[in-house]
């Protein structure tokens, strides 16, 4: 059957991103695309903070950057810092851009754990642009220092109010003809021959079939699991945090928003701080077994940066993932699809795979069984991809100071993750497969950053002399440091290149 009606179903960002992206499949082709949201289900709203993937999808949708992040009231985003992670007191922070850069065709952290064994004493993150410019508060793209050969790229993401972008992309998509029906969905009917979808109806009664439908409803996943029951695979035993309280502040500080998110972990889980243009975007992840709400609302607010701006807000969830993201001819994008964590913003990420694998095998002749299994295979590797980063976080930990961080440090792991951590700390080897989405200096700084050492590094690095090293070092170091003495304070570059539009 040709798929000539497209219908998701519910807003917010999943929504609104996925009918933005199906927007560009309707221009040519005889095919509708119609989105079902009620103003009266609010949404999420927590994923606020995005990676540098998240650029390149809204280049993709030729948004201009200034006009999104005008919009959104966002700002850049260079990293995450950690905090109190491996150990009380501690704090690194995860890069967007790498290391340094290949030496002898093996990774930088290699050479440099060779030269510190022969004495010097530079911590890895000076060879980091990324990491060095959040840690003075400075900001510049590539693209303003010309791409000078002798300079490294800098890469980034942003941080968005998430509630904007989706009302930003939904005008992007309705001019590019998307139709939006306001009203909530009651039920759907199946077809007793294929067991498809055949339509849902809404509340006032009207009937809107369709040949795909794209659950986009969230936590509730009313196509996916209220109507095809396609069961979920529940990671609780490995991801503890079952709860979350987010509450915006109005920043009190008087600077300008830090280029990075913080992640700081308390007695049972951690907390957020994603810095926007006007506010800080704030919440607690914990885990309900160990924390009460009232106790994990008031670690909240001891540790913002500014009084509230609003209620709080709390969350249930569980972490995991469906068992299938695509089942017949429905499709999970988003909270639909499975929660993770935000610790290291996959979220909205998530989101934009879901949408890239969906157009990649997407065939407007008929939905196959092929089709259906690659999207399942080779969404539900990542998200396990995903989680095994996460679990990281807090398996790689010294903290003995409660019975959750007891619980995490101790706990069995997947064989996956601990082959890693097991090969890294062995000589500092970081396979990646495929395309998976962490990078090697994502790997190497979460775990040095966490007390995972490397007892040795690869024996190449053995055959590259002290001053040949040392000379490639300098000139990094060099060269980063000028950059960054040379850049602009975050909140400077702000409100000359997208100053917000309240």
């Amino acid at each position: 059957m040709a798929i000539e009606r497209i219908v998701i179903v519910g807003g917010g960002t999943a929504g609104w991103m996925t009918a933005a992206a199906l927007s560009r499949v309707a221009q040519g082709n005889d095919v509708t695309i119609t989105l079902i949201e009620s103003e009266m289900i609010g949404t999420v709203g927590v994923g606020e903070a995005t990676i540098p993937p998240f650029v390149e999808f809204n280049q993709l949708l030729g948004i201009d950057e200034r006009e999104l992040m005008a919009e959104a009231q966002a700002s850049f985003k260079l990293g995450i810092q950690f905090v109190n992670w491996g150990k009380i007191g501690d704090s690194y922070i995860h890069p967007f851009g790498a290391y340094g850069y290949q030496m002898g065709g093996i990774a930088f952290h290699q050479v440099w754990h060779r030269f510190r064994q022969a004495g010097d004493k530079r911590p890895i993150q000076v060879y980091n642009l990324e990491t060095m410019a959040a840690y003075f508060g400075k900001f510049l793209r590539t693209e303003d220092y010309n791409k000078r050969d002798d300079l490294p790229p800098i890469n980034y993401a942003y941080h968005i109010d998430a509630t904007r972008y989706a009302k930003f992309l939904r005008g992007y998509a309705e001019k590019r003809g998307v139709i939006r029906r306001e009203g909530r969905v009651t039920d759907a009917t199946i077809d007793g021959e294929s067991g498809f979808v055949a339509s849902v109806t809404m509340e006032d009664g009207e009937v809107i079939p369709g040949d795909l439908f794209v659950d986009c409803s969230g936590f509730r996943g009313l196509l996916i699991e209220q109507a095809l029951h396609t069961g979920y695979e529940d990671w609780r035993h490995l991801l503890p945090c079952d709860r979350a309280v987010a509450l915006p502040c109005e920043r009190e500080d008087g600077s300008g928003p830090p280029p990075y998110t913080r992640a700081t972990a308390h007695r049972a889980g951690w907390q957020w701080q994603v810095p926007l243009q006007t506010r800080n975007g704030n919440g607690h992840v914990y885990c309900s077994e160990h924390m009460s709400d009232d106790e994990a609302l008031d670690i909240l607010v001891k540790n913002m940066a500014g009084k509230p701006a609003a209620e709080p807000n709390f969350l249930r969830f569980v972490t995991g993932r469906r068992k299938k993201f695509w089942n017949k001819n429905v499709v999970a994008i988003g909270l639909a699809a499975g929660f993770m964590e935000p610790l290291e913003s996959t979220s909205i990420h998530l989101i934009h795979t879901g949408i890239n694998k969906l157009i990649a095998v997407l065939s407007l002749d008929g939905i196959t069984q092929t089709q259906e299994d690659s999207f399942n295979r080779l969404t539900a590797k990542e998200y396990n991809r995903i989680r095994d980063f996460l679990i990281l976080h807090y398996n790689a930990t010294a903290r003995d100071d409660s019975e959750f961080w007891n619980y995490v440090r101790t706990m069995p792991v997947p064989e996956t993750l601990t082959e890693k951590i097991e090969l890294f700390r062995a000589n500092g080897q970081i396979f990646r497969e495929e395309d998976e989405l962490f990078t090697e200096t994502s790997w190497a700084a979460v775990m040095m950053g966490q007390g995972i050492q490397m007892a040795g590094h690869n024996p190449v690095a053995d055959s590259m002399t002290p001053a040949t090293i040392k000379g490639e070092l300098d000139e990094m170091e060099k060269s980063i440091r000028f950059l960054v003495e040379n850049m602009p304070l975050h909140g400077e570059y702000l409100a000359k290149y997208c100053p917000t539009r309240i």
